[in-house]
């Protein structure tokens, strides 16, 4: 299945390919996003280099970016080249091919399961969302919070189509959130002692906005944790890190210091895990000191 209208790639254009043989006179390759039509990257086009081993050059099975040299659309010879496509290419192209990807599975899964023919998904929905939003894939974002502006012409589809198609949309785009964590020491020795660590951790979690919240949590003295979940995973790092500054000027106009062990990052459930049973081991092990200091109070 082709991923775009037009059946053949346009001269100048950046495409993502399969090799699937190496010759003499260069590699014959699939083109992936245009239903595994056959090109062929000529040698003289593979590097600016002078090619010693063509075979460390490129590989059978792997996927390379190339630029399209010229399209003989009667007889179906594709040129292409390597050597022309700068990093900037092969950035755009990547995007661009993984973006496709993702939305020919979700169009896969749902021709096989309601039995419905694939290249009349990609008429009725994906190519007039390229068309309006650039790609297919950029409109299905939206949809999550915007299915009727997205969908507002939904083009004849049967209905239990549709919503077999928005279901699966909803499925593997919805954005999915994450924690970020940071550890931080902090201690004030001078005259405002706790109450300064309170003001400074208050002035941490004050920074928090709507969709991403912070939580100051205490592990044990000094130790703390500025912790927030959010599907925003770079508004978080950026957001906590604001949290660690302002804790820190805080602070240290009180006389105090901040000792940062862990800077910002996304945590794993293991790592989440782990703090959770330090929390709960160093809780338990204050609620035993009470206990023994309440014991000799009534010795």
């Amino acid at each position: 299945m082709r991923y775009y209208e037009k059946v053949l790639p346009d001269p100048d254009e950046v495409v993502m390919c399969q090799v699937r043989q190496i010759a003499e006179m260069g590699a014959y390759v699939k083109l992936l996003e245009y239903d595994n039509a056959e090109g062929m990257i000529l040698l003289s086009e593979l590097s600016r280099r002078r090619i010693r081993s063509i075979q460390k050059l490129i590989r059978v099975g792997r996927n390379e970016v190339v630029v399209v040299m010229r399209v003989d659309k009667e007889k179906g010879y594709i040129d292409l080249s390597k050597r022309r496509v700068s990093p900037d290419d092969v950035i755009t192209c990547e995007e661009r091919y993984t973006k496709s990807k993702t939305v020919a599975n979700i169009m896969s899964q749902v021709a096989a399961r309601m039995q419905f023919p694939i290249e009349q998904l990609y008429e009725q929905i994906c190519w007039p969302l390229d068309k309006k939003y650039g790609h297919c894939y950029d409109a299905f974002k939206i949809s999550i919070s915007e299915k009727e502006k997205v969908f507002e012409d939904t083009l004849g589809l049967p209905e239990n189509v549709f919503n077999e198609v928005y279901a699966n949309i909803a499925r593997k785009l919805t954005p999915q959130p994450v924690k970020i964590r940071a550890d931080v020491e902090v201690t004030c020795f001078g005259y405002a002692g706790i109450d300064a660590i309170k003001k400074a951790l208050k002035a941490g979690e004050a920074v928090e906005t709507e969709s991403i919240p912070i939580t100051v949590k205490l592990v044990a003295p000094p130790l703390y944790v500025v912790i927030t979940n959010t599907t925003d995973k770079t508004g978080g790092l950026e957001l906590l890190e604001k949290s660690l500054e302002k804790i820190g000027e805080s602070i240290k106009a009180s006389g105090g210091q901040m000792n940062i062990k862990m800077q910002p990052k996304a945590v794993s459930e293991v790592e989440d895990q782990e703090l959770a049973q330090l929390m709960a081991r160093v809780e338990k092990e204050n609620a035993e000191v009470e206990g023994d200091e309440d014991s000799e109070d009534e010795d």
